[in-house]
């Protein structure tokens, strides 16, 4: 058995789980998810807690086991909490600004890029004085917030030399020496 699978999920206060055919809807005070379950997996709701279970132990079927229990987890966490993610731009010159759900980025190229979120996503930007900007992200879908986060990081990774580009804040960069003067 699936060491993750068996797991039962603990539904808190004020979230719902609704099995429709083979779609799961979870309903909480931060938004509504909806996930398509495979058909050979099977996801009962019971005495406030999920169980999913499988057919058999065939090794496709192991996999989905431990996979939508996984996915039920994180859609109920992300109703009832929400997920929040923090990205530091590091670099002369490098600012963020919103307005509303359209990110300004200003990143060392010649122009701006401009980003337009999508609506389940809440952005808030923070400049201060002697300090990195930081983008703050917070969304109760964790993929489309990882997603997002991982292409916003995308148009200047960190590189090992100056540490400049975006990056996650307390994310640790590999940091390398550079070329060595006067080495013969």
């Amino acid at each position: 058995m699936s060491r993750i699978g068996k797991l039962p999920i603990d539904m808190p206060k004020g979230v719902t789980v609704t099995m429709n055919g083979q779609e799961l809807t979870v309903k909480g005070p931060k938004g509504e998810l909806k996930q398509t379950i495979n058909p050979a997996i099977t996801v009962e709701v019971k005495d406030g807690q999920v169980h999913v279970s499988r057919p058999n132990d065939e090794k496709e079927n192991r996999a989905m086991h431990g996979l939508y229990r996984a996915l039920i987890h994180n859609m109920i966490v992300g109703v009832s909490e929400g997920y929040k993610k923090t990205l530091e731009l590091v670099g002369v010159g490098y600012r963020a600004s919103n307005n509303g759900q359209v990110l300004e980025l200003s990143l060392g190229y010649t122009h701006n890029i401009f980003v337009k979120l999508a609506p389940e996503i809440k952005v808030e930007t923070k400049s201060e004085r002697n300090q990195n900007p930081l983008v703050m992200l917070e969304s109760c879908d964790k993929q489309l917030l990882g997603q997002v986060c991982a292409k916003l990081r995308s148009f200047r990774k960190p590189e090992p030399y100056k540490g400049k580009g975006v990056k996650f804040v307390g994310e640790q960069i590999r940091r390398k020496a550079g070329k060595s003067a006067g080495a013969k």
